[in-house]
């Protein structure tokens, strides 16, 4: 036995479907902006975390009359052989 929808009852479907899309947008544009400033003002406290604890004085962390001596990395010859070279010649 096949059932037939009602007119009717398409209607309403199609009318809670239409409600609920509407109802959506209207309660995204009332509350997208308050989670935007939520999300942006906890990324803002993570990174100034972050940065705060790497602008340190570095004078704290050393006693008065201590010589440090900060070394700079070794850098490696950038000449390397990365092919032989071919001379060649321009045909007309």
């Amino acid at each position: 036995m096949l059932e037939h929808a009602s007119i009717t009852g398409v209607l309403r479907v199609i009318l809670i479907i239409l409600l609920i899309y509407y109802g959506f947008k209207i309660l995204s544009r009332i509350f997208a902006p308050l989670l935007l400033k939520y999300v942006a003002k906890k990324a803002e406290e993570r990174f100034g975390g972050q940065f705060g604890q790497n602008q340190q004085p570095k004078k704290e962390q050393t006693t008065e009359g201590e010589v440090t001596i900060d070394k700079a990395p070794e850098r490696t010859s950038s000449n390397k052989k990365v092919g032989e070279y071919v001379d060649y010649e321009e045909i007309d």
